[in-house]
C-alpha cells in the first residue's frame, strides 16, 4: 500500500513539475497577431502606358492571389482622371477581371496622367482603412510619367512632406512602386526612403516584379 501511494505521489509529482515546464514555455511564446491589410493600387491605363498594361494587371492580380481573404483591396485607375474602380475582397478574381478589363480600355480621348490626383485619393484611403483596423500599403503600377493637365500630376517636391503627413497617422504605411523605368523608380528612391525607410518602400522595374510581391508582405507585417 504504501509503495503505491508512493508510485502516485511521484507520478504526481513529475505531472506537476512537467505541467509547470509547459506553462512556462506556452506563457513565453508570443504569437503572431493578425492584421488585416488593405492594399490601395493605383494602375496606369493611359495612352502612354497600354503597352506593358496587360503584364500589370498580371502583376496586380497575383499580388491579389497572396494575400489572405480578410484583406481588403481598391483599384484606382490612373489616366486622364484618377477614380476608383473596384474595392472588395482580393479573391473576388472574376470581378476584379471585368472591372479592369472595362475601366483600362484605351479611350482616344482621354490624354495625360494624374498620377497626383491618384496618389491623394489612395492617401485618403490609407487613413480610412488604418481607422477600420487595417494595416494599409500604396501599390503604384505604371510608368510614373507625368503628362496633360499639371495640376493633377506627381509633385515631386511635395510628395515626401505628403507621405510624412501620412505617416503621422498611420505610422505603418508602406509603398511599393512597380513598372517604372529604373530611372523613375531612383527618383522615387530618394525621395521616399528618408520618409519611410528600406523595409517600408519596394521598388520594382519589369525585370524584378516577380521579386516584390514577398517583399510586400514583409511590408506589411506577414
Amino acid at each position: 500500500m504504501n509503495k503505491k501511494l508512493i508510485i502516485i505521489g511521484f507520478l504526481i509529482l513529475g505531472i506537476c513539475v512537467i505541467g509547470k515546464l509547459l506553462f512556462s514555455t506556452l506563457k513565453n511564446i508570443k504569437l503572431d497577431e493578425f492584421h488585416p491589410a488593405a492594399i490601395i493600387f493605383v494602375i496606369d491605363s493611359s495612352a502612354s502606358n497600354q503597352a506593358k498594361l496587360n503584364e500589370e494587371i498580371k502583376y496586380l492580380r497575383s499580388i491579389c492571389s497572396i494575400l489572405d481573404p480578410e484583406d481588403v483591396i481598391k483599384i484606382l485607375k490612373v489616366s486622364e482622371s484618377s477614380y476608383l474602380i473596384y474595392e472588395g475582397a482580393p479573391t473576388n478574381g472574376s470581378t476584379i477581371n471585368n472591372a479592369l478589363k472595362e475601366f483600362t480600355k484605351l479611350d482616344s480621348n482621354d490624354y495625360g496622367t494624374a498620377y497626383g490626383e491618384a496618389l491623394k485619393k489612395a492617401f485618403d484611403h490609407v487613413l480610412t482603412m488604418k481607422k477600420e483596423g487595417y494595416v494599409p500599403s500604396v501599390v503604384v503600377i505604371g510608368d510614373l510619367e507625368n503628362e496633360g493637365d499639371i495640376s493633377r500630376q506627381i509633385d515631386w517636391e511635395t510628395l515626401p512632406q505628403s507621405v510624412e503627413n501620412v505617416k503621422k497617422y498611420v505610422p505603418e504605411v508602406s509603398m511599393l512602386f512597380a513598372y517604372a523605368h529604373p530611372e523613375k523608380l531612383d527618383l522615387v528612391k530618394t525621395k521616399l526612403t528618408p520618409v519611410l525607410g528600406e523595409k517600408r518602400l519596394v521598388i520594382a522595374n519589369e525585370l524584378t516584379a516577380d521579386k516584390s510581391q514577398r517583399k510586400l508582405l514583409e511590408a506589411i507585417g506577414r
